[in-house]
């Protein structure tokens, strides 16, 4: 299937999958940067300062836009690759449960792919070009 040809189907599961992850992202940076106080003590048992909730909370939102932004959001994706890999990093180092903490951002970083494949079709000839 080319570009021309994409299904709507895929291309709104895209969308949904992506919007998905965005607001759950857009949800992150904020609590970090209003400085919710439980996000600064999750932050503190993960070894983080609160102080760098701004600076998390800021990168975070940068990058989340540029995913949500149709121009950049393979960009954004791969940022945001980053990101969560240093959050599985976070958690293997204060030794969290594998599948519900230290794996989470994994959940997240194959929802944001699947989503950013589903809906752009360059994005899907990359891994598979058939």
């Amino acid at each position: 299937m080319n570009e021309l040809n994409q299904s709507p189907t895929y291309l709104w599961v895209g969308r949904i999958l992506s919007g998905l992850v965005i607001a759950f992202l857009l949800f992150d940076a904020g609590g970090k940067l209003a400085k919710i106080d439980p996000v600064l003590k999750s932050m503190e048992e993960l070894g983080l300062p609160a102080a760098s909730a701004t600076t998390i909370g800021v990168l975070l939102l940068v990058i989340t836009v540029l995913y949500a932004i149709p121009q950049t959001a393979a960009l954004g994706a791969l940022l945001l690759t980053g990101y969560l890999g240093g959050a599985v990093a976070i958690h293997v180092r204060v030794d969290n449960p594998l599948w519900s903490h230290t794996l989470f951002p994994v959940y997240v970083g194959i929802l944001l792919w699947a989503g950013l494949t589903l809906r752009n079709p360059k994005v899907k000839n990359l891994f598979w070009n058939f």
